[in-house]
């Protein structure tokens, strides 16, 4: 049997990051603190090793809170969903029509303004299912958020994130997540 090559960040693959157990997620070992608001620098130091370092609970965390959610209203869920869907699709053809809409708009002024009129009403209409499905989706972020924060790093965590971060390790999907978005850990704490 041939070997594969190995992912590395240079070719942009990456290792999936094993799953940490619940006791040192959330339980017995792990330590929670208030971080110190004052000292933005290492705030976000912990927020960032955590995130990387916890990647593959905060992901099942997060669907298992977006499920739950769904569960509770799924109707509603499923409304908020279609009525964003729906609401992007409409901005999506409106700004790719160009003159064509602006001269219907002109040419059909009644029909303009009651379209107007009915899209606004069933935004209003389904804007509760539009905050659950936001909530469903928010609640998630806010959660990982608030773990991250409140999670000390312990020497596991600080060790496997050093690795990843001088290369000894494959990068991870969160990594590269982060790192696209601008974050990037010091090598040097």
């Amino acid at each position: 049997m041939r070997k594969m090559a190995t992912p590395s960040k240079e070719n942009g693959a990456f290792e999936v990051a094993p799953l940490r157990s619940l006791d040192d997620f959330l339980l017995e070992s792990a330590r929670f603190q208030v971080p110190n608001f004052r000292d933005l620098d290492k705030w976000g130091k912990r927020v960032y090793n955590n995130l990387v370092y916890y990647q593959s609970n905060y992901f099942l965390l997060a669907l298992a809170l977006f499920a739950l959610v769904g569960l509770i209203h799924p109707l509603k869920m499923f409304l908020g969903l279609f009525a964003i869907g729906v609401a992007c699709s409409l901005l999506v053809a409106a700004s790719n029509g160009g003159p064509q809409i602006a001269k219907f708009k002109q040419d059909h002024p009644i029909i303009s303004v009651i379209a107007i009129l009915i899209a606004a009403y069933l935004i209003v209409y389904l804007l509760d299912g539009i905050l659950v499905f936001l909530l469903g989706i928010l609640l998630p972020f806010s959660a990982t958020f608030v773990h991250a924060s409140l999670r000390l790093r312990s020497l596991r965590n600080k060790l496997t994130n050093k690795m990843e971060q001088i290369g000894l390790k494959k990068s991870t999907p969160m990594g590269m997540i982060l790192d696209a978005l601008g974050f990037e850990a010091e090598i040097i704490d």
